[in-house]
C-alpha cells in the first residue's frame, strides 16, 4: 500500500533547527564502520564459497575506551582500547565450517587502519570476537523470494536543509585526504553540531589533535587558529546567513588543558562507543526530522528491512525531489516473513501536493521496490554508507 499526503511544515520555516554529525573517528562511528566492514566481508565470503549471502547480523560492536598520556611530540599508551565484536552469523553451511571470527577480526583491523591511521594496531587496541551462530528461524528466511527478517521501519527525506548540508560537508571536508595533507595534526574524531535560530547559525566543532604533530602549546594554538580560519571560509562559501563558529571550546590554555590525543580519537582515553548511537543512514542526527533508531551498520543487506528500508526511503525521497518536489518524507514498514518487495505500507509526504507529483511518487516508489536488489549490491560494493 502506498499512502501520500501533504507536507504541512517545511524545515526552513521552523524557528529552531538542530543537526549533528559524528565524524569517522568518533567512537560510535568506529563501531558502525567496523560492523559494516565485517558484514561486507562476510557477504563476499559467503557468495564466494556458496553463491549466496547467508544469514548474519553483526551489529553489536562495543568499544571500551583505553587510557593514554598524550604529550607534545608523542605520548604513552597505559591501557589499550578494547573492542568486542558481537552479533550472529552463519558459521556452518552444507557441512562446511566458516571461519567467521577470523574474517571478522581481520576486517576490524583493516577498518581501523583506514579510520585511525595513527593508531598502533599491535599495542593500542585489543579486539575480541564473540560472534555466535545465527537463529535457525531467521536463516530459513534466506530463500529465492527474499523475505523480511524483522518487523521494522525505515525513513528518509529530501532535500537536506542548508544547515544539514553544512554540518555534513564540513566534517567531510575536515576529514578529506586533501585537508589532512595540509593539516596532519587534526585527527579523524571530529564532531560537528549545528544550530539554526531563525536566520542565524551557530556551528560548534570538536576535533582531536594528534600529539606527534604538535610540538608545544603555542604550536597547538597556532594550528588550531589556522584550521578555524579554513572552517570559517568553508561555511562562508555555503551560506549567506550570519553565523558563529566555535572550535574545541573545552580548551583551557591557561592550565594546559587542550584536546590532544595520540591516535586522533577520544576512544583512546575517554569516550566509549557502540553501534547505532551515532549518525543515521544519511550521515546525520536530525531531531527536527523523522528518524529511525535502527542500528543499520552490520545488519545483513539482503533481508534486514531495518537497514534496507532506511536506504530505500532515502532513495525514493531523493528521486521524487529530483523530479520537482520541494520537500519529501518517506516512511516504509515491513512485516517479518513477508516479501521484502511488498512492505505493509509506504507513507509519503510531499510538497507541492499536486496530482502530477502524486502520480510520479507512486510510480517511483513501485520502481524502487522492484529494483530493491540493487541496494544490496551497492552496500556490498561499498557504494552506500550507512553512517
Amino acid at each position: 500500500m502506498i499512502s501520500i499526503s501533504q507536507v504541512t511544515e517545511h524545515i526552513e520555516n521552523q524557528k529552531i533547527e538542530l543537526v549533528e554529525r559524528k565524524g569517522i573517528g568518533h567512537p560510535d562511528s568506529i563501531c558502525d564502520g567496523i560492523a559494516e566492514e565485517i558484514s561486507r566481508v562476510l557477504c563476499k565470503k559467503y557468495i564466494e564459497e556458496f553463491g549466496i549471502i547467508l544469514h548474519h547480523n553483526v551489529d553489536k560492536i562495543l568499544l571500551s575506551a583505553g587510557e593514554t598520556i598524550p604529550e607534545f611530540g608523542g605520548g604513552k599508551i597505559i591501557e589499550p582500547i578494547y573492542i568486542v565484536l558481537a552479533g550472529r552469523a552463519t558459521k556452518e553451511f552444507n557441512n562446511m565450517k566458516i571461519p567467521v571470527d577470523e574474517y571478522a577480526l581481520q576486517a576490524a583491523k583493516n577498518y581501523l587502519k583506514k579510520a585511525l591511521p595513527n593508531l598502533n594496531i599491535e599495542c593500542g587496541v585489543i579486539i575480541d570476537s564473540k560472534i555466535r551462530q545465527g537463529s535457525v528461524d531467521l536463516r530459513s528466511l534466506f530463500k529465492k523470494e527474499i523475505l523480511a527478517n524483522d518487523t521494522s521501519f525505515g525513513v528518509g527525506y529530501a532535500p537536506l536543509s542548508e544547515l544539514e548540508s553544512i554540518v555534513l560537508n564540513l566534517e567531510r571536508f575536515l576529514n578529506s585526504s586533501e585537508f589532512k595533507a595540509t593539516h596532519p595534526e587534526l585527527g579523524s574524531d571530529i564532531k560537528v553540531m549545528g544550530l539554526r535560530e531563525d536566520n542565524k547559525l551557530k556551528i560548534t566543532v570538536a576535533g582531536a589533535f594528534i600529539s606527534k604533530h604538535v610540538s608545544s602549546l603555542e604550536d597547538y594554538l597556532s594550528k588550531k587558529q589556522a584550521i578555524y580560519e579554513k572552517m570559517k571560509k568553508f561555511i562562508e562559501d555555503k551560506t549567506e546567513k550570519k553565523f558563529e563558529l566555535f572550535f574545541n571550546l573545552a580548551d583551557n590554555p591557561n592550565d594546559g588543558s587542550i584536546y590532544i590525543t595520540i591516535c586522533g580519537s577520544s576512544c583512546e582515553c575517554g569516550d566509549d562507543g557502540e553501534v547505532g548511537r551515532g549518525n543515521r543512514v544519511n550521515g546525520l542526527i536530525t531531531p527536527n526530522r523523522y528518524m529511525s533508531l535502527e542500528a543499520a551498520a552490520g545488519k545483513n543487506p539482503k533481508t534486514h528491512t531495518g537497514k534496507i528500508y532506511n536506504i530505500l526511503a532515502e532513495e525514493i525521497a531523493n528521486t521524487i525531489y529530483n523530479f520537482g518536489a520541494k520537500e519529501v518524507y518517506v516512511k516504509i514498514l515491513s512485516q517479518i516473513g513477508k516479501p521484502i518487495k511488498e512492505p505493509l505500507i509506504v507513507s509519503i509526504k510531499i510538497s507541492p501536493y499536486t496530482q502530477e507529483l502524486i502520480s510520479k511518487a507512486k510510480e517511483i516508489t513501485k520502481d524502487k521496490l522492484n529494483s530493491i536488489d540493487e541496494i544490496t549490491n551497492k552496500i556490498i560494493d561499498g557504494k552506500i554508507s550507512v553512517f
